[in-house]
């Protein structure tokens, strides 16, 4: 971990925890002006070790399903073999047909729970076509990855269709009829109203981090594509959290009869180390992360920042100071945001700056830190950040830049 010193000048900077007294964590950042008023002290938790007695001890595994056997083959070349709580308590009840919500922290194992019971009916049933809406253009594509390694040798095809990559060919794909359609609100209603999309013939819907589209502004696109699609439908719904705009969207997405399976632990991983970095000021900000990042600890690092001009600038003036480093944003072509996201995922970099756009939904292994750059809007957001480290049963650590 860190030796107990000084950064950017003066001793002391480092506050909470292992880093400095606690009296100071009663205190509030200092914001800029407009920003919320986040409690400082909600970002210092001390990681816990976990209870080996308390794993999970799964009813199934997935040789146990009564899934068509090309679909087990592909199981097992992907090194499946126990499931995860979600997939456990999901999977037979969607195999059974009946409308499913999922409510589960992200990096659960969600997308297996739908994508290999989906496959498996459309495997029986290849006039059945599935539709999945997602709110980001990097958990569509983490889908699509998935659906290529479950489906191998089945015939069946996914079209991806988000922002950012070619619309012209995301029409000639969907003429082609896919069994999956996978993307995000805006595009797929940009492709109805182009008349390149009916989704009146889909019978299978899943909506993915639905939590998180309704933050983002989608309830109306979502509910605009509900109402083109039959209302005897398979209804798959997930989501980390439940408001009451959710529980709206639920009346109107499930049937009554619908089954309600909850997975959810504690907010925050107990194998993530959460604590503040007190900086001198605005202007040794960059140089205090400079040190951090030369630290050897420092391994697989993933840095957060507010804005996209930010975030690409942050980029540019660490790639300049010598890091290895790519960044993610919504200004930035798909193309070159997938090719940021595998090199950092294959370590070809080992420092990643983005928005909250990666906060969600996206399973990168091994990433040793998680930095807030720049303070996140909500905890909500913050919960979600620091869920890209500590995975698997893994340590990882989350620290907070405060001024």
């Amino acid at each position: 971990m860190f030796r107990r010193r000084s950064i950017g000048g003066n001793p002391g900077r480092f506050a909470g925890g292992r880093f400095g007294g606690q009296r100071r964590l009663e205190r509030k950042a200092r914001f800029p002006k407009g920003a919320p008023k986040i409690d400082v002290s909600r970002f210092v938790n001390k990681a816990v070790s976990v209870e080996p007695e308390k794993e999970y001890v799964s009813k199934h595994q997935f040789s146990d399903f009564a899934i068509h056997p090309k679909l087990k083959e592909n199981i097992v070349r992907k090194g499946f073999e126990k499931t995860t709580p979600i997939q456990d308590q999901t999977i037979p009840h969607i195999l059974e047909g009946k409308d499913v919500v999922g409510i589960a922290n992200t990096g659960t194992g969600k997308t297996a729970a739908f994508l290999i019971p989906l496959i498996h009916k459309i495997f029986h049933h290849k006039h059945e076509r599935a539709l999945i809406i997602v709110p980001t253009r990097e958990l569509a594509q983490q889908i699509l990855d998935e659906f290529q390694v479950f489906s191998k040798h089945s015939g069946l095809r996914a079209v991806l269709c988000i922002g950012g990559a070619s619309m012209g060919f995301q029409i000639r794909d969907l003429r082609r009829i896919p069994s999956f359609v996978i993307g995000t609100p805006g595009r797929l209603k940009d492709l109805i109203n182009r008349k390149a999309l009916n989704i009146s013939s889909f019978r299978n819907i899943v909506l993915d981090e639905a939590d998180r589209m309704v933050d983002m502004g989608f309830i109306a696109d979502i509910k605009f594509l509900l109402g083109l699609m039959p209302t005897e439908r398979h209804s798959l719904f997930f989501s980390a959290t439940i408001s009451k705009e959710i529980e709206g969207l639920m009346k109107s997405f499930l049937r009554d009869q619908h089954i309600t399976v909850s997975v959810k632990s504690r907010d925050t991983s107990a194998n993530v180390d959460q604590d503040i970095i007190r900086v001198p000021s605005r202007e040794k900000k960059l140089q205090v992360l400079h040190e951090l990042l030369q630290r050897p600890e420092f391994s697989k690092v993933l840095i957060f920042g507010k804005t996209k001009h930010g975030v690409e600038k942050l980029s540019v003036m660490l790639s300049k100071m010598g890091h290895k480093v790519a960044s993610i944003h919504g200004d930035k072509p798909q193309s070159k945001r997938q090719r940021a996201l595998d090199d950092f995922k294959k370590e070809k970099i080992n420092i990643l700056v983005a928005t909250d756009v990666a906060a969600r939904g996206l399973d990168i292994p091994d990433v040793s830190h998680v930095i807030n750059y720049d303070i996140p809007m909500t905890y909500e957001d913050y919960i979600h950040r620091i869920g890209r480290t500590g995975r698997a049963n893994k340590k990882g650590i989350a620290l907070t830049f405060v001024e």
